[in-house]
This record gives C-alpha cells, sequence and structure tokens, in this order.
C-alpha cells in the first residue's frame, strides 16, 4: 500500500508540475485567440495581419504584436493599416494589453463594452475612425489609462462619468464626434482643454456642479 501511496503522490506532482509549465501556454493560446477573433472581423487589403496564425503556440511572434517576459501581449500596434471591420469582445481577455493602436483606420461597428476589462491598458487609441455607438460607461474600470483618444468618429450620446474616477487619466480627445450633454470638470476632467471637446454639436460645454444635469439636450 505504501508503495502505491508513492506512486500515486508521485504522479500527482509530476501531473501539478505539467499544469504549471502549460498555464502560460494556454493563456497565450487564449489571448491568440482573442486576437485572431479580430483577424476575422477585418478586412485587410494590404496583408498586414498575414502574420497572424493561429496554429502558432502563442501570437508573440505575429507582426504588430508585442510581448512581455512571459509571453502576454502588452501591445497591438495597427494604426494606420487601411483596415476595415469591426472590434470583436473577445480583446476584453487582454488582461495584460497596455496599449491598443488602431487609429487611422476605418473601422466601423460600436466599442465592445468588454473594453472595460483590460486592466492594464495605458492607451486606447482608436481615433479617424468610423465607430459608433456610445463610450462604453465600462471603460471607468481601466484604472491604469493614461490616453483616452476617440476623436474623429461618429460617437453619440453622453461623456460616461465614471471616466472622472480615472486618477490616471492625463489624456482624453473625444472631438469631432456626435456627443451630447455636458463636458465633465471634475477628477482627471478638470485639465482637459476644452478643444479637445469641440466639434461635438450636441455637447453643450462645461457642466455646473448642481445645477445643470449633465444628459441636457441628450
Amino acid at each position: 500500500m505504501a508503495v502505491v501511496a508513492d506512486v500515486a503522490a508521485g504522479t500527482l506532482v509530476v501531473v501539478l508540475a505539467m499544469a504549471l509549465l502549460l498555464a502560460p501556454l494556454v493563456s497565450s493560446n487564449s489571448e491568440g485567440d482573442a486576437l485572431y477573433a479580430l483577424r476575422k472581423s477585418l478586412s485587410d487589403p494590404d496583408d498586414v495581419l498575414q502574420s497572424w496564425d493561429p496554429t502558432l503556440v502563442n501570437p508573440c511572434t505575429w507582426f504588430h504584436i508585442t510581448c512581455n517576459q512571459d509571453n502576454r501581449v502588452t501591445r497591438v500596434d495597427l494604426g494606420n493599416s487601411n483596415l476595415s471591420g469591426h472590434l470583436v469582445p473577445e480583446l476584453g481577455r487582454l488582461e495584460h494589453l497596455q496599449y491598443l493602436e488602431l487609429y487611422k483606420n476605418n473601422i466601423q461597428g460600436t466599442i465592445p463594452s468588454e473594453f472595460g476589462n483590460l486592466k492594464s491598458l495605458i492607451s486606447l487609441d482608436l481615433y479617424n475612425n468610423n465607430i459608433s455607438g456610445v463610450i462604453p460607461p465600462t471603460l471607468g474600470k481601466l484604472k491604469s489609462l493614461v490616453f483616452l483618444r476617440l476623436n474623429d468618429n461618429r460617437l453619440t450620446g453622453q461623456i460616461p462619468r465614471e471616466l472622472v474616477k480615472i486618477s490616471s487619466l492625463k489624456v482624453v480627445d473625444i472631438s469631432n464626434n456626435d456627443l451630447c450633454g455636458t463636458i465633465p470638470t471634475t477628477g482627471p476632467f478638470e485639465h482637459i482643454p476644452l478643444n479637445n471637446f469641440e466639434n461635438n454639436p450636441r455637447l453643450e460645454g462645461p457642466e455646473l456642479q448642481g445645477l445643470a444635469l449633465y444628459d441636457t439636450n441628450c
């Protein structure tokens, strides 16, 4: 019985060791799946995504992808790449992602609310696209966010007040959209220049605390 117990214990140790070794691979494959979902949703006439091969162990060798030392995706750099199509909610799985750069393309559709799960995100650059819908309030969960540039799209609705809770936020540009209501004046918005909100015909200017509802004209 002791021999059987020793064998069982040894087998358990081997299984646990293998599980620990495989854990990063599983995570990397999950991230690769999320990025490949983005590739499938995009039209790519210049073949900038040609290297995005889902059969590889992880996406760290793909062009326009940067990983950390643990093979977790930290950057997606696809700005000015002549891409069209839609964003996908699967990108919300990239929990180590710090930079999502998709500016100056022809991306349509909405910003997935799942982007609020990108807990490591520092920069969200989606400017100069054709994105519509609202700015998801879930972006207020991005406590490391510094740069939020959504200008020159077709966004509608209010500026989510959840964003005023992001103390790290330094740059916000949501000009040239169709937003409505008023501009927040607390938290990081206290230092954002007003021209970063211009050319939103239904946006009524800075809110007056205690005197006006922020959803005016929405």
